[in-house]
């Protein structure tokens, strides 16, 4: 029995000597694990007569409850003072600055291509118009001069809806919608998203487009010129920039051209951006078709006009040296952190 009481003695001092829980957890093994002094105690009981077997075994399961008491209050001890530890350790300092774990971000290519549109035209006097996604056939085509035949019409390179409605291919149609709304003299651009079956590396189902229109009296095809020079030149911030006017054909323009302008990638050298060429097509334009004037109820013998289009995605291409239209849409932080907001 005194060997048992010494034992208690000698584990109430060590479990009260422990000052962290792995101690503590050392002290559970020597006292209980497989080659534990309690263990081995019990162990000894096989040998005892059954009388003895019985009171010493009552007294070593007595110490070792109390050990184990000891052991479970110090646990609960040491916890508290490791957790104690560790909230000043972490504590804040409301009174301190904020740590900013937030990147500011930047704004989307297009959206600085889009803001720089409409600082030049605003500018101008230009009116900022806008016109639904979801557009009638009669406004996309059928106003805007395109014969039933037209390929534009077919299913391969438009998203129809029904029968009736489609997403629309171009902003032309607010051309109309405002032809409509609004008396002459008009000078406005519309911007906004269009929708056309291709993707390549110059082309994207969803992009976006701006239209300009201007309808006047006198007005000729050298303002049109005057106008596409005057803001490339401003776009690019370079006096030099050059460009072709080659003759196209739209239905919704008569005379029509396609504007070029030199390859900014490699500089008119050429490279798969434009295909080798040196030249990108930039814009289509030309004097408004009176068919279209008239759909718009302007009167052909007093009113004239010219229209433009362009697309977003390929100015921001030419002006931020982007080689993939696609790169626009992939949502890779790392590419749209190079072009901070402005």
């Amino acid at each position: 029995m005194e060997s048992l009481a010494s034992l208690l003695s000698q584990a109430q001092s060590d479990v009260a000597a422990a000052s962290d829980l792995s101690q503590l957890q050392s002290l559970k093994v020597q006292y209980f694990g497989k080659k534990g002094q309690i263990t081995a105690l019990l162990q000894q009981l096989g040998a005892l007569t059954p009388e003895l077997r019985k009171t010493q075994g009552q007294a070593i399961h007595a110490v070792q409850t109390h050990i184990q008491a000891c052991m479970e209050e110090k646990h609960q001890q040491l916890q508290a003072e490791a957790l104690d530890a560790q909230l000043r350790l972490e504590q804040i300092d409301i009174t301190a600055p904020a740590r900013q774990v937030i990147s500011p971000g930047s704004l989307h290519p297009i959206t600085l291509i889009r803001a720089r549109l409409e600082t030049y035209f605003t500018n101008l006097g230009f009116v900022l118009a806008e016109g639904p996604e979801v557009e009638s056939e009669y406004h996309n085509f059928s106003a805007l001069n395109h014969p039933p035949h037209h390929p534009a019409r077919s299913d391969t390179d438009t998203f129809y809806l029904n029968d009736a409605y489609l997403l629309r291919t171009q902003t032309s149609p607010v051309q109309i919608r405002s032809m409509l709304q609004w008396a002459p003299p008009l000078r406005l651009v519309a911007i906004g998203k269009v929708f056309r079956r291709d993707s390549s590396v110059r082309h994207t189902p969803m992009f976006h487009q701006i239209e300009g229109l201007v309808i006047d009296e006198h007005i000729n095809f050298s303002h049109l010129k005057g106008i596409l020079y005057d803001f490339l030149t401003w776009f690019f911030n370079q006096s030099d920039v050059k460009l072709r006017f080659r003759p196209s054909f739209f239905p919704f323009t008569e005379p029509s051209a396609e504007v070029d302008i030199q390859c900014r990638q490699c500089a008119g050298k050429g490279c798969r951006v434009c295909s080798n060429s040196g030249w990108l097509e930039i814009l289509g334009c030309g004097m408004v078709h009176p068919s279209v004037l008239e759909a718009g109820k302007v009167d052909t013998e007093r009113y004239r006009g010219y229209a433009f289009g362009m697309g977003l995605e390929r100015l921001a291409m030419l002006y931020l040296g982007i080689p993939d239209i696609r790169a626009l849409y992939e949502n890779d932080l790392s590419f749209h952190s190079q072009f901070p907001s402005q």
